[in-house]
């Protein structure tokens, strides 16, 4: 049956230009998108620039510019990358356009008429010189609890704390500089810990839509706590002006959040699309056997799997029907960063003239179904274009094209023998299984079959030596045979690897004189069919240009003696090193003072064993047995026992200190996220 889908990727937010993390969520879904037309689905394929939030309006004003012309100078530097990189989305839209302004009010009031939208009044802290309330991101101060000078108003980034802006000390705007204070104003509520949406969600996150590892990260959001309550709680979906947005119905001077009007940019995008085409949009939304998927970050997931879907459900539209989420993307392990030499710039890719297909390939080879990241090494990136792409796929067509173009005219033979048709027969048999592969998001997996098949045909051109057949004359009828066979192989592989390589596919297609390649072409064969001259199809990887991709680090100024309140970073370990901490989830089933000792605390853990442990801690000046009993903690598991006076510590449980605890008193016993059970393992 034809699939009719409707396809979208996360909106890059309009404040820079796209990164590689962008393009490869790009290339996975253009990937999918383009097997899905060659399977004879019918595919719409959008998507859009996030175009509003506090960040945005505060870069424009320092750039002088207007919000709406600061958005419109980064929109018009997308197009490069697209056409760079070959991903064809069918429309590209803004979420500032008049479509999301319309869609974003009229969900929200459906959503009011359900009875979904609640106001209460909220103290924030606002800037007296900007005259506007502070985003999180926009406070600094002190941390509350370590006391680090120089924090955003949502977390520590040295002790790691998290906390509303207002609990910060010694609070400034980053913006002005002024000594914010606290105000009132009313804010807008999704009440997304209404019954109806949490009963909603529980099922629609558990129905199989979602990755295993995915569902289970949701399902955290779920727990209830001892009145039954889960820890869904209701979505604040209002700013105060200034603020660059769309107006909340009826009410002046309020705005909707960013997040709350950017996934209505998927359908904004869509609307702008079917009207262009003169199309029904409200028919096509309405087609049950329509599927509604999206392909996004795992930084995003709470907003794509919480609040979108539940947005849509009870404003009574359609939900998704699958969320695919990937990993991130680092740079020879580590993360990218510009001052470490691992940032890679799309755009400077391509005007060093690396292949675009190459990096194309080399992501997909590594995309799985599952939510892992990915990594690029040069080296591996090399050795692998070179020797899958050029190496094996490629020279099955340098190595016998020629012979079909000077010996017979351009003209295939239409015979193959035996041979030749025993080895297409094995190329065509799992086309519907690489189909499957390519449907399921699992590109590695397809890619490394196309490979293996590849290697069958190469070893049939070593076995029967098509230039060694050359220098016989009463050999002509095998070399013909053979190099025919070789060309439909090279046809069929061709035809596997067009969703990674569009453009190379067309090439190819060029150079066989054929119709572009659909997926059912591989049960047919060329016969008789006359092909053009061949010319060389792709280079291998210049390591130079390959160097010149990676920028060389940034001389940074040597580090301090000593962290803010705390002690100097460690020797660097290896990962070998840290492998051999075995790390676990621990439970305190008892706290409980030990006689004799005013630091320690004996505490009995369960950390999935078939018995509890014995762990002696030196927190007693800063917690009370009460305060531990019950809850998650994390130990080293395979710690030597330590023999004491009071008995035997099986382990050691983590907490973090400043060294100079009586300059920075306070040991905090580190306490995992809901969703983490006794005995896992720490990684």
């Amino acid at each position: 049956m034809n699939r009719k889908l409707f396809v979208t990727t996360a909106l890059p937010y309009a404040n820079g230009p796209l990164h590689i993390g962008h393009v490869m969520e790009y290339i996975q879904a253009d990937t999918w998108v383009r097997f899905q037309r060659m399977r004879g689905h019918e595919v719409h394929f959008v998507c859009a620039d996030d175009a509003h939030g506090a960040p945005i309006m505060i870069a424009a004003e320092k750039a002088g510019l207007t919000p709406q012309a600061f958005v419109a100078q980064i929109a018009a530097g997308r197009r490069p990358y697209f056409d760079g990189f070959h991903i064809a989305f069918d429309h590209w839209h803004s979420t500032d356009a008049p479509e999301n302004h319309a869609l974003a009010q009229a969900i929200y009031r459906d959503l009011k008429a359900n009875d979904l939208i609640a106001s209460r009044v909220v103290e924030q802290l606002f800037d007296p010189e900007k005259g506007m309330f502070l985003p999180d991101r926009f406070v600094k101060g002190e941390c509350p609890r370590c006391g680090s000078a120089d924090q955003y108003g949502d977390n520590c980034e040295v002790c790691g704390a998290v906390y509303a802006p207002t609990e910060l000390k010694n609070p400034r705007s980053a913006l002005s500089g002024a000594t914010p204070v606290l105000r009132s104003s009313e804010h807008f509520f999704f009440k997304l810990s209404d019954p109806r949406c949490v009963e909603f969600l529980e099922n629609w996150t558990q129905d199989g839509r979602l990755q295993p590892e995915v569902a289970n990260k949701v399902k955290e959001w779920f727990v209830r706590d001892e009145t039954g309550k889960p820890l869904l709680g209701d979505w604040d979906i209002s700013r105060e002006a200034p603020y660059f947005g769309i107006e909340i119905p009826d009410a002046p001077g309020k705005y909707f959040y960013v997040w709350l009007d950017a996934p209505v940019g998927y359908l904004a995008s869509l609307h702008a699309r079917f009207a262009a085409l003169g199309l029904d949009v409200d028919a096509y939304l309405a087609d049950p056997a329509l599927e509604q998927i999206h392909f996004i970050g795992k930084d995003i997931v709470t907003f794509h799997t919480l609040f979108w879907p539940a947005m849509l459900k009870f404003s009574g539209r359609k939900v998704p029907d699958r969320i695919h989420v990937h990993g991130h993307l680092t740079v020879s392990g580590e993360k990218m960063s510009k001052s470490r030499g691992t940032g890679i710039s799309p755009l400077r890719y391509l005007e060093l003239g690396l292949n675009a297909e190459w990096l194309r390939y080399y992501i997909c080879a590594k995309l799985t179904a599952r939510v892992e990241d990915l990594d690029f090494n040069p080296e591996d990136f090399a050795a692998r274009v070179n020797s899958d792409l050029v190496g094996k796929y490629i020279n099955i067509a340098s190595r016998s094209a020629g012979f079909i173009s000077k010996r017979f005219g351009g003209l295939l033979s239409a015979d193959l023998g035996v041979e030749g048709r025993m080895l297409l027969d094995g190329l065509r048999a799992p086309a519907e299984d690489i189909a499957q592969m390519f449907d399921q998001r699992e590109f590695a997996k397809a890619l490394r079959e196309v490979m293996a098949l590849a290697d069958r045909v190469n070893a049939y051109v070593d076995q029967h030596k098509p230039w060694e057949l050359a220098k016989t004359p009463e050999a002509a009828a095998a070399l013909h045979d053979v190099c025919s066979t070789c060309i439909e192989a090279f046809r069929l592989l061709t035809l596997y690897l067009k969703p990674v390589l569009p453009a190379l596919a067309a090439q190819v297609e060029a150079f066989l004189k054929i119709e572009p390649l659909h997926w059912a072409d591989a049960q047919r064969a060329l016969g008789a069919h006359r092909i053009g001259p061949y010319q060389h199809l792709m280079q291998r990887v210049d390591p130079a240009k390959l160097e010149a991709l990676l920028p060389a680090p940034v001389e940074e100024p040597a580090p301090a003696a000593a962290l803010p309140g705390g002690e100097t970073i460690a020797p660097v370990i290896g990962i070998d090193d840290f492998v051999k901490v075995d790390l676990r989830i621990a439970r305190i089933l008892k706290a409980e003072a030990v006689e004799g000792s005013t630091k320690l605390l004996r505490l009995t853990l369960d950390v999935g064993e078939a018995a509890p442990r014995n762990v002696f801690s030196g927190i007693a000046a800063n917690y009370t047995p009460e305060e531990l009993t019950g809850k998650l903690t994390v130990m080293v598991a395979n710690l030597a026992p330590r023999k004491m006076k009071f008995g035997n510590s099986e382990g050691m449980v983590l907490a973090a200190s400043h060294a100079d605890e009586k300059a920075a008193p306070g040991v905090y016993v580190l306490e995992p996220w809901p969703g983490a059970a006794p005995g896992m393992r720490i990684r």
